[in-house]
């Protein structure tokens, strides 16, 4: 792999090879694939696409990989994925720092969040690894008929990630279509290839057969032979709602099982009886952190017209504080966007929401010292009279937060579920009862109660609407990745009718 210098410490090696197919990195057959660092515009690694002749070899290895992996008892599998675990966290700082090179996150939050977030999700589907149990069901009595269930694998799965976090969303994928006995063909995202392959290693250090995971490189081509390969079984995505039904129509005619993790435009609501210090940075957390580029973030946050001068006050002094530059410095807090053509895709809102709303923060291209060419943009608050307009209502995915003021609950419920997404929403306030009224009126499948963006591995993860099918994470993620089986039992020769 060719790589050119930059200012990034803290990285020992970059990984091995391109892609991860039957136990072995290499490299791709398909065109070069440059690598590029978004707080500078350099190129900092290349590596190549996988071709179709790679995607058939990866589904040959699964295929095998998966026979031994299926007969592999299941507190086996534990030990693998619990043992891949430790071997993250103690290679967290250098994960994290391909993490942000690949993102231009800062380093504060890949160091924090991605690597250890990843760690804790193979924990805990160790954990759940021997929980895949079936149940005993009696018909007639006590030597009558009776029957049971098994729990299997579905076979070869396809997982297809997403950019903004991509080792924790390949190991909450990863995880537990493992622990239920699957064989994984992984697709990071074009944009962030590498960490990807720092899961492949710690795997196979792990003890985990060859085969069982692969990891390919490429774009939305590459994902949709992917979907359409008629030895995959199970297809799960996290991406756009675009993309989600491409996936669907991909993967309609083979009727392979899918789950899909897709976007939002989800409400945050402050009622007048909030911690308005803690409601603002539960907004900022919404809208600010990763540079905004979260699909759960509140962007759209609902202020009570009582407390909402107070709010928007205590919002742009704290939001003009905040430190953007060297994603690298552990003090930087803003990082770039991940891409020129993301970077411009936002500037573009930002540019048309000046005549939708009014600009109270931000809405311009910082010029960050030392990293000029990075692809920054600043963060950014509009107060938004008119919700119907393009700023409120499409998804953005960058530091762009609309605040809108509003005058009862039942108004402000009525205008919070007034989206085709459904995928997070938030509530802050003091009286508890209108906190859980809240939570039962909301149409999201992902709430909080006076905070935001906590989303512990215990938990589902997922949406309602336009924002997906299905749920990641929790037990629920079990059911995703495994097949029920019913076996009935005839205790005695049986009559027939004819």
């Amino acid at each position: 792999m060719n790589t050119v210098t930059v200012r990034a410490g803290g990285i020992s090696a970059l990984p091995a090879g391109s892609q991860f197919i039957d136990g072995a990195f290499g490299h791709g057959g398909g065109e070069p694939m440059p690598d590029v660092y978004p707080a500078t515009g350099e190129v900092f690694a290349e590596l190549r696409w996988s071709d179709e002749a790679d995607l058939d070899r990866a589904v040959a290895a699964a295929r095998r990989g998966h026979e031994t992996w299926r007969r592999t008892a299941p507190s086996a599998r534990a030990r693998v994925l619990a043992r891949a675990a430790a071997i993250l966290r103690s290679r967290n700082r250098e994960i994290a720092t391909l993490e942000t090179l690949d993102t231009g996150k800062p380093l504060a939050e890949t160091l924090v969040v991605d690597v250890i977030s990843g760690a804790d999700c193979l924990d805990y589907f160790a954990a759940q690894a021997a929980t895949l149990t079936g149940e005993y069901v009696g018909f007639s009595g006590e030597e009558g008929d009776w029957g049971y269930t098994r729990r299997e694998p579905l076979g070869i799965c396809g997982l297809i990630g997403a950019w903004n976090y991509p080792l924790q969303i390949a190991c909450w994928k990863a995880a537990p279509a493992l622990a239920c006995g699957n064989a994984v063909i992984l697709k990071p995202a074009e944009l962030t290839p590498l960490t990807a392959l720092e899961l492949a290693r710690a795997l196979k250090e792990a003890g985990l057969p060859d085969g069982v995971f692969n990891v390919l490189q490429g774009d939305g081509r590459l994902g949709a032979a992917l979907v359409a390969h008629p030895a995959i079984a199970k297809i799960s995505l996290t991406g756009e709602a675009a993309t989600g039904v491409k996936v669907l129509q991909g993967a309609a005619p083979g009727l392979k099982k899918v789950t899909l993790e897709l976007g939002g435009k989800s409400p945050l609501i402050v009622f007048d009886d909030a911690d308005i210090d803690s409601a603002v940075g539960g907004a900022m957390v919404a809208n600010f952190y990763s540079t905004g580029q979260v699909c759960s973030n509140g962007t759209r946050v609902f202020v009570h017209e009582r407390v909402f001068d107070a709010f928007l006050d205590r919002l742009v002094a704290r939001t003009r504080a905040l430190r953007l530059g060297d994603p690298m410095d552990e003090a930087t807090q803003i990082g770039p966007l991940v891409s020129a053509s993301h970077r411009d895709k936002v500037v573009g809102y930002l540019t048309a929401g000046r005549g939708q709303a009014r600009l109270v923060h931000g809405g311009g291209v910082p010029a960050v010292a030392g990293f000029e060419s990075g692809y920054w943009v600043e963060p950014t608050i509009f107060h938004v009279d008119d919700e119907k307009v393009p700023l409120c209502r499409e998804e953005i995915f960058g530091p762009v937060m609309s605040v809108l003021a509003f005058a009862d609950e039942d108004e402000v419920t009525q205008r919070a579920n007034a989206t085709g997404y459904g995928l997070s929403a938030g509530v802050y306030t003091n009286d508890l009862t209108r906190a859980h009224r809240m939570m039962a009126r909301l149409e999201a499948g992902t709430c909080w109660i006076n905070t935001y963006n906590v989303t512990p591995i215990e938990l589902p993860f997922g949406g309602y609407k336009r924002s997906g099918i299905g749920r990641e994470n929790g037990r629920w993620a079990m059911d995703a990745y495994s097949q029920v089986k019913s076996v009935y039992v005839a205790m005695s020769a049986p009559q027939y009718p004819y």
